[in-house]
């Protein structure tokens, strides 16, 4: 079975020079329903492998109105469902408020991150601007996944097995005005779900709680000195670790309206650690290095001190790109992490003595780590992150972390593929944490195609276990999640931990 279940017009001109809409990162306008009849399977999927592999996708669909950041594209997921050897593909966009909007225009309404004075209409994010375009971050929780973007939206729920968009979270959705930021976190023993978003008026942060049931019972405001442009979050058993960092929007062009970025070395970073449901008056704010934090691997509890291991950047080198000249090598220098180096790093947060001390694991440049869902906010041992090809926000393979033993191993895709944040996948009766699969999926520009790629979890570099090739070649997309066959139906299982 392989059926074109809708296509959608693309109005991108073709005289556009930006390299985001090309290339690695072109547009895709169809949407597909494929099993592995109808897929070429190289190598043999896995028996033991049962669940969903899902990837959201910044998919462009109009001509942009002004410039185009590659993180302003309309949401597109990828899913593919894994059960006794076989599999199954499907692709949609995120129907959101602004797509449809958009769709009936014919034509791009709102602008994006590099130009939000183009604003006619009210707008979403923490600049109050933007199209929600829900193409950032993609989770499960209570039988749905929920997709959001990176500067706060709503919350769009959708079929994990159609990938039909239900709409925004009806429920909860309209009890947080200023709407979720992507990295939100489910803790696989509660079901529950945290959040944070960061809006430009005071209290500039806030946090909330989501129960297994689906329902919001704990939503705090938290107190930060101003505006602030925080990107992760960290859960353990029994607290969360919320973000000020000294990265934002200069404070005198806020106030008029302008939006520039700034990085201040001077100003410590500060991690907060409130208690789960806990108030603004609990959180306990640990001072560090000044740095900017992309993305956590994991939180965890030790004695005394709360643990959080992560990519430090320690210096962000702001490169202006609202200005036309050279705006695309502009726009490439921000996100090269070659540029803004990015490595694993671990903080530890004395809460007897109010104390931080700070290790940095490894001097190679990585990014995007993730671990086993069923070590979310507890101990663990694996990070498996992503590494960059030099000069571009591109994916050339993957290095994993021993935290225990303190040895990596590696898996690089080769000339001209990249692949997506990876996925932890543990098998079916797994007996250890690595027992089980890491799931990617892979652009091959060589060969203009695309595909999903499973690896053994505690052998990496053997290379793939099977590889199924997708219909076409899909664009360039970062952030993806794994959800285990039991949790497609709820929060109603706990892991087994070895």
């Amino acid at each position: 079975m392989l059926e074109v279940v809708n296509e959608v017009k693309l109005t991108i001109s073709k005289d556009n020079d930006n390299p985001f809409l090309h290339g690695p990162f072109q547009s895709n306008a169809r949407e597909y329903t494929a099993d592995t009849n109808s897929l070429k399977v190289i190598g043999e999927i896995p028996r033991d492998l049962a669940g969903m592999f899902v990837r959201n996708h910044h998919n462009q669909v109009h001509e942009p109105l002004g410039n185009y950041h590659p993180f302003d594209g309309d949401g597109m997921l990828h899913a593919m469902r894994f059960e006794n050897g076989r599999a199954e593909y499907r692709n949609r966009f995120v129907r959101t408020t602004g797509f449809y909007a958009e769709q009936g225009a014919g034509r791009s309404l709102w602008p994006g991150l590099l130009s939000p004075d183009l604003a006619e209409r009210r707008g979403w994010g923490a600049m109050g601007a933007m199209k929600d375009n829900a193409g950032t971050d993609v989770k499960c929780h209570a039988g749905k996944l929920i997709a959001s973007m990176s500067q706060g939206s709503e919350p769009w729920r959708l079929d994990p097995f159609t990938l039909e968009t239900l709409g925004v979270e009806k429920s909860w959705g309209r009890k947080v005005p200023d709407g979720v930021a992507s990295h939100y976190k489910v803790d696989p023993f509660t079901g529950e779900m945290m959040f944070f978003n960061y809006p430009e008026h005071p209290p500039y942060m806030n946090y909330g709680v989501v129960d297994k049931n689906n329902q919001l019972v704990h939503y705090e405001p938290i107190e930060l000195p101003g505006s602030r442009w925080p990107h992760d979050m960290g859960i353990t058993q029994h607290y969360t670790v919320l973000h000020d960092l000294p990265l934002y929007f200069d404070p005198d062009l806020l106030r008029k309206g302008q939006h520039k970025l700034v990085f201040n070395r001077d100003q410590p970073a500060r991690f907060g650690v409130l208690p789960r449901r806990g108030t603004n008056a609990q959180v306990r704010w640990f001072e560090a290095a000044p740095c900017y934090v992309l993305h956590i691997t994991n939180c965890f509890e030790e004695g005394d001190e709360v643990v959080m291991d992560g990519c430090i950047m320690t210096d962000y080198k702001t490169v202006p790109v609202n200005a036309s000249t050279n705006l695309y090598e502009r726009i490439r220098a921000n996100l090269d992490k070659h540029n803004n180096p990015t490595r694993m790093h671990r903080w530890r947060f004395n809460l007897r003595t109010g104390q931080t001390t700070e290790q940095q694991i490894d001097d190679e440049i990585t990014e995007f780590p993730v671990c086993s869902n069923d070590y979310v906010g507890r101990p663990y041992r694996y990070s498996y992150n992503v590494l960059y090809k030099k000069g571009d926000w591109l994916f050339s393979g993957l290095k994993r972390y021993d935290m225990k033993s303190g040895s990596t191993a590696r898996y690089e895709y080769g000339g001209g593929r990249y692949g997506s944040e990876p996925q932890v996948a543990r098998a079916l009766n797994a007996k250890a944490e690595d027992d089980g699969y890491v799931i990617a999926m892979v652009a091959d520009m060589t060969t203009d195609s695309s595909e999903i790629m499973i690896l053994r979890a505690d052998d990496i570099q053997a290379g793939p276990v099977a590889r199924i090739l997708l219909p076409e070649r899909m664009g360039i997309g970062t952030h993806a999640c794994w959800v285990e066959a039991d949790r497609l139906h709820g929060e109603n299982r706990l892991p087994v931990l070895n």
